[in-house]
């Protein structure tokens, strides 16, 4: 039997079985077993039981508890309390350590098993991001929801179910951090009999002591961290006086809206730019991008125009003219991000490179600037992969494609992202023939399947070829034809071009301006 299938059919099987056990639990009337009343009204009886056979007792106790907390029954803090009462405060507090620590592993394991796929599927991207501050803190964050009692731990149980905690980890930081509130829970119990209700226990001394508890770890993780930054920066020097309270490093989007802000309450604030004022943004992406999609689409609308009930309208344009109106829109944008603009804000502009040399110094050319702040935003750039043969191959980046005169006839795109598809649609419209390389199974692969597939569909009518499922191999040149050579399920094929945009994501720009000599971390990618 397939595995996806048997499992399926153990999830139905599971969820029966649990659906018969919580309707039988409550028609048997099980819960009125739990009740305050009745064990405070049974707990002689109760007493003596243990007493004429204590090992019976104690595995009958064990039993029920596990059995709630699996389930996630009411009833856990009265039982918690009846352990005391019966088995005495050290016995009451390993019993119900265990019996509460594995019932949570049960419970936590039945929500993973049920729920983990199907949630991480249909969440997939706010998963993704849980899960790796899971993987990094999982046990802090387990830790402090556990000390804490007001977070109710059938709650804390399906939470953690659905990520990636291991158990291991999940038992030990339970059985840690559930043991403050069962000894105070099982301590109380000793005056069982005495108490009208379990509210009763706690008094606001109990609950300020809990919530204390459950302080504890972000005021061990505030200290670690003041510890960690004081012997990162005690070998700098911090100046009495700084130049500026705040250094941006790039002029692009991120490092103009810095520099804006923090010039409008009133700091004084330096920007560095090593190249063109706007970044990616203004020069090579947003702002030129918009600019050539409105040319063609306006092309592509009056091929249409039998649609809207007019007669055919001719278009005749030159492809060079189109790339002067991008550059020319840049320039309309440009005075907007301009360095006099800025300067005019309050801002500091300073063209050059900058270099990192200390948290609080940067310097630019041949002078130091001391900064109370740095904020890096250099931004990215295309990534180029090392392919066999591209050094030979006529080829351009998202940033290089802008100088272009001349239409490409067969224009070849690899990367089948935003990026890749934006062209891809311009090019065709403009009368390219346009073909797309994607080494996934479908374009837009962070995306949902259907957006995919609808934005597929709309390429492939307006004469863009896609092309899933192939990885590049090797540019080659044959009596003076461009080809690109690609693996796929049927072998190596290749595809003539006369220019290939190569539109395979971005490298963030880390590196030259100080971090490596710092020893600042760099994260998997790259940023």
């Amino acid at each position: 039997m397939n595995k996806i299938l048997k499992k399926m059919y153990l999830k139905y099987l599971l969820v029966i079985l649990l659906g018969v056990i919580l309707i039988g639990t409550y028609q048997l009337g099980f819960l009125d077993y739990l009740n305050f009343d009745f064990l405070k009204n049974n707990l002689g009886r109760v007493q003596a039981f243990y007493a004429g056979h204590p090992l019976k007792a104690i595995v009958v106790y064990f039993s029920i508890y596990l059995f709630a907390t699996t389930l996630s029954l009411p009833g856990a803090a009265i039982l918690t309390m009846f352990a005391g009462a019966v088995l005495g405060t050290l016995y009451g507090v390993i019993l119900v350590s265990f019996a509460s620590s594995i019932g949570a592993t049960f419970s936590f394991w039945i929500i993973r098993f049920l729920l983990k796929d199907y949630i991480g599927q249909k969440f997939q991207t706010q998963f993704s991001t849980i899960n790796k501050n899971i993987e990094r803190e999982g046990a802090f964050y387990l830790l402090s929801l556990r000390l804490i009692p007001i977070f109710p731990f059938f709650v804390v149980n399906m939470a953690m179910g659905l990520t990636s905690i291991s158990t291991l980890t999940y038992f030990v930081v339970s059985q840690v951090g559930m043991l403050p509130g069962t000894i105070i829970y099982v301590y109380a119990g000793k005056k069982f009999s005495e108490l009208t209700s379990v509210s009763g226990i706690l008094n606001p001394q109990i609950i300020l002591v809990l919530v204390l508890l459950g302080a504890l770890p972000f005021m061990a993780k505030f200290l670690m961290n003041a510890l960690r930054n004081y012997r990162l920066y005690k070998k700098f020097n911090k100046p009495k006086k700084f130049d500026f309270n705040m250094m941006v490093i790039g002029g692009g989007a991120a490092g103009l809206v810095t520099s804006y802000i923090s010039a409008a309450v009133k700091a004084k604030v330096a920007l560095v730019e090593k190249e063109k004022m706007g970044g990616d943004c203004l020069n090579y992406g947003c702002v030129p991008s918009k600019a050539l999609i409105k040319s063609s689409k306006i092309i592509h609308s009056a091929k249409k125009a039998r649609l809207f009930g007019l007669k055919n309208i001719q278009i005749d344009f030159d492809f060079a003219e189109v790339m002067a109106r991008v550059k020319r829109v840049i320039a309309t944008v440009e005075p907007h991000d301009s360095t006099n603009r800025f300067t005019g804000l309050g801002v500091e502009c300073f063209s050059g490179e900058a270099k990192i040399i200390s948290p609080y110094e940067v310097k630019i050319g041949e002078r130091i600037y001391t900064t109370q702040n740095i904020t890096i935003a250099t931004g990215s750039k295309p990534l180029v992969p090392k392919i066999l043969g591209i050094e030979n191959a006529n080829y351009v980046t998202s940033e290089t494609i802008w100088d272009l005169k001349i239409l490409p006839k067969k224009f070849l795109i690899i990367g089948c992202g935003p990026i890749g598809c934006e062209f891809a649609q311009c090019f065709s419209r403009l009368g390219s023939e346009v073909t797309m390389i994607e080494r996934s199974d479908h374009l837009l692969s962070r995306e949902d399947l259907e957006v995919s597939t609808l934005l597929e569909e709309v390429l492939t009518s307006e004469g863009v070829r896609t092309l899933s499922n192939h990885s590049v191999q090797e540019f080659l040149e044959v009596d003076r034809v461009k080809y690109l050579l690609c693996g796929t399920s049927k072998g190596v094929v290749r595809y003539e071009y006369d220019l290939v945009l190569i539109a395979m994501g971005r490298l963030a720009n880390t590196k030259g301006f100080g971090l490596e000599e710092l020893g600042v971390a760099i994260s998997s990618n790259g940023t």
